[in-house]
């Protein structure tokens, strides 16, 4: 992935993500970043693949000096940390490093609001930082607007740099984004022959103690977890996170639960909070919309093998997290119980996701799968919006 390649892409793979008149690039010119530039926005997207995937968008930056050093690179560790941008600034300001008259190359558009941290906009302003690249536009409605922020306060904002690889590397969560729904993790335990349970049902536990930790640290970063009706009657989980020691996370996702049958009054799905929602549908979209609009951007997707099935074969699923055990059962519950498969060409292709730690990595003695749907489509670029600098081209 290179900031110089991105400069030529053409088709940016964005399904739904829909470009507008008002910000495309005026026809026929074209504004050539530096070296220096294209180097620094490559360190960034670089930075940007060390973050986790979810409500937010994976973002990495980079701050230069006027003789084209890097001096600092943050980026976003997932909702609630700070942000790429003031990862940068706080790591500087740490080192004794003065920014003024730097520029900052990030790869999303600076954000504008104050949601878990603060505006980056006004950040970027405060540590006196005179010019800021970015790759494409925050479509993120309440996030939006940082770039006419910078310029107000006299500061330099060209964008475009880099476009096509800032957009692929975000694919899907602009896609979800753009149909309001929250970004889908979608969780599989399961042995090498693809069981999640043996024959009489058992399931606890398939996966090794290392891979249990490593889902409830990701229970403890999400919105909300979702299972079916006949998994909280057959397991009934408690779908919490917490640590080894069976200590709740600080953090709890809200329990949902899809299904036409009702939970049981004694379900421990239930718990003692009161955060559990009964999705009273078996449409997956359906599910999301409900999600959505109960303020949900994260959701996790943890089972039973109908509803593995149902969000797959919706194709609604944004990251695939696989926990593989070696481990044997020629019978017992699948993980899927048919995607509407018929013929090989109609398979659905997924590729390897390098962000959050890589695609494949060792937990104790099994492996962690890490995958994203496979590009099929492609549209014309959406770097740009109304009074950005033609062609040069907050989360």
């Amino acid at each position: 992935m290179t900031a110089a390649s991105g400069q030529r892409a053409m088709n940016l793979p964005v399904a739904e993500f829909q470009p507008t008149a008002e910000n495309q690039p005026a026809t026929g010119i074209v504004t050539a970043f530096s070296a220096t530039e294209t180097a620094a926005m490559d360190a960034a997207l670089e930075a940007a693949l060390r973050g986790p995937r979810g409500a937010n968008p994976l973002v990495g930056a980079v701050v230069v000096d006027a003789n084209g050093r890097q001096l600092v690179t943050g980026f976003h560790r997932g909702a609630g940390t700070a942000h790429a941008e003031a990862d940068a600034i706080a790591q500087a300001a740490a080192a004794g490093i003065d920014l003024r008259g730097s520029t900052m190359v990030v790869t999303l558009e600076p954000c504008n609001h104050c949601g878990r941290t603060g505006p980056c906009a006004q950040a970027i302003i405060s540590a006196g930082i005179t010019d800021v690249i970015y790759a494409v536009d925050d479509p993120h409605d309440p996030a939006a607007g940082g770039a006419a922020t910078l310029r107000g306060a006299g500061i330099r904002v060209r964008s475009g740099l880099a476009a096509g690889e800032a957009l692929e590397l975000n694919r899907h969560w602009f896609q979800a984004v753009a149909a309001k729904r929250p970004f889908v993790t979608l969780h599989i335990a399961q042995t090498l022959d693809s069981r999640i349970a043996a024959e009489d049902g058992t399931s606890q536990w398939i996966s090794c103690p290392e891979s249990l930790a490593d889902n409830h640290g990701l229970r403890g970063r999400i919105d909300a977890i979702l299972v079916g009706t006949q998994t909280v009657l057959v397991d009934n989980p408690r779908l919490t996170a917490r640590d080894a020691s069976g200590t709740p996370a600080g953090h709890q996702p809200l329990r949902a639960v899809m299904g036409l049958r009702d939970i049981p009054a004694d379900a421990a799905v239930r718990g003692e909070d009161g955060r559990v929602l009964h999705l009273p549908t078996r449409d997956p979209r359906e599910a999301l919309s409900q999600l959505y609009t109960a303020g949900i951007r994260h959701l996790m997707v943890e089972g039973g093998s109908r509803i593995l099935s149902a969000f797959l074969t919706a194709g609604l699923v944004d990251e695939l997290i696989v926990y593989l055990a070696p481990t044997l059962l020629g019978s017992g519950t699948p993980a899927l119980n048919g995607l509407g498969i018929s013929t090989l060409a109609e398979a659905q292709q997924w590729e390897w996701d390098q962000a959050d730690g890589g695609s494949v990595r060792s937990l104790g003695r099994d492996l962690r799968l890490h995958l994203r749907p496979q590009h099929t489509e492609s549209l014309e670029p959406q770097p740009l919006r109304a009074g950005a600098e033609p062609a040069m081209g907050g989360y």
